[in-house]
């Protein structure tokens, strides 16, 4: 099967760890790859990226670029680390992944996520304990004992911890890697704004009243609250779509969100996109997230006055070792697309 782009996209983005508050890195490849194509992305003071380059948008597409990961928070004892989460996840689901710690002093160490005491040739119970943050450790790649000797190596309370994506494209189709939530969305976006930049003359993005938005702390609760132009009246987030029991999306189509934990998204828009969806022929379903929040969340409970409506592809096992089809992904893209073209008509 050829390489699509957005998978190609997707695959340079998963090569740079991004926790929340730790995301110049990725930032700063999002700016140079932008501004190789003529573009003028712009960091916002909390450290987004705006691409802007109508005069008076009316709409943005909101993707977020931070992830799940985890910060030091202690060193025991026998030189292993304690960690505090950032974002929520599920602890068996991340238990034995491979971690970088990156530490303060520009130092990166390589370690282990692992439950506390986990041989199961001197630990009977290892596999019928719960898994919390308290019985749970980083075993750091050095020869180190002691709490004295993990601090010499350099290692600190704060320092990042991120966990190895394992990013994997399958001849089949299928993407699988952690924190498709949301470098999958954010990727259909950026193929999106390549796909304008060659678009004939009157369908480009600066002829098109859009501005994009990736936000850099969506996974902690106040991603996209602000850092918009003031003529936004319509915010069209592109985040993962659920999958799994009682929901309706699939891994090989784009999601178009009705409600989620925060309430339902504006119907108008909602109808508009299904609308777009439909013309198309764009592989789709109409949802209800269960348990979900976005930046569209944020920007509403911030007190913006605009519409708000969320679409992103089908991703398998959610905040664990994530999964979609470059056949969702290729949906995603194309509804935004179809989206923000139609927005010149408005």
């Amino acid at each position: 099967m050829r390489t699509e782009r957005v998978v190609e996209i997707l695959r340079e983005l998963e090569g740079v760890p991004s926790p929340s508050g730790l995301t110049d890195g990725i930032v700063a490849l999002m700016e140079r790859n932008l501004g190789g194509q003529g573009l003028r992305p712009r960091r916002t003071n909390k450290g987004a990226l705006l691409v802007c380059e109508h005069p008076e948008p009316y709409a943005v597409v909101a993707g977020h670029v931070d992830t799940l990961g985890a910060m030091v928070s202690g060193i025991e004892s026998d030189g292993t680390l304690r960690v505090a989460m950032i974002g929520g996840y599920p602890l068996p689901s991340f238990e034995g992944e491979y971690v970088s710690v990156k530490t303060a002093s520009g130092k990166d160490f390589r370690g282990t996520f692992l439950f506390d005491n986990p041989a199961a040739h001197v630990n009977k119970e290892v596999g019928k304990t719960q898994r919390s943050l308290d019985n749970m450790h980083i075993r750091v790649d050095a020869e180190t004992s002691s709490a004295k000797e993990t601090a010499r190596l350099g290692v600190a309370t704060g320092d990042y911890v991120c966990f190895d994506p394992r990013f994997e494209a399958t001849g089949t189709g299928f993407v699988k890697s952690r924190f498709l939530d949301d470098k999958a969305g954010s990727a259909a976006m950026l193929e999106v704004i390549e796909r304008l930049g060659r678009a004939p003359k009157g369908r480009r993005l600066a002829d098109l009243p859009v501005a994009f938005f990736f936000s850099n702390y969506e996974e902690v609760g106040h991603g996209a609250p602000a850092g918009f132009p003031a003529s936004i009246k319509e915010m069209l987030v592109v985040d993962m779509g659920v999958v799994g029991k009682n929901v309706g999306g699939k891994e090989t189509a784009v999601s178009i969100c009705a409600k989620d934990s925060s309430g339902p998204h504006d119907y108008e828009l909602r109808c508009r996109l299904t609308r777009l969806a439909r013309k198309a022929g764009i592989p789709h379903v109409v949802d209800v997230f269960p348990y979900y929040s976005s930046d569209a969340a944020m920007a509403l409970q911030a007190g913006l006055d605009l519409r708000a409506g969320i679409v992103g592809p089908g991703v398998s096992a959610s905040h664990g070792v994530e999964r979609t089809h470059v056949k969702g992904l290729r949906a995603t893209a194309d509804l935004v697309e179809a989206y923000v073209k139609d927005l010149k008509a408005r």
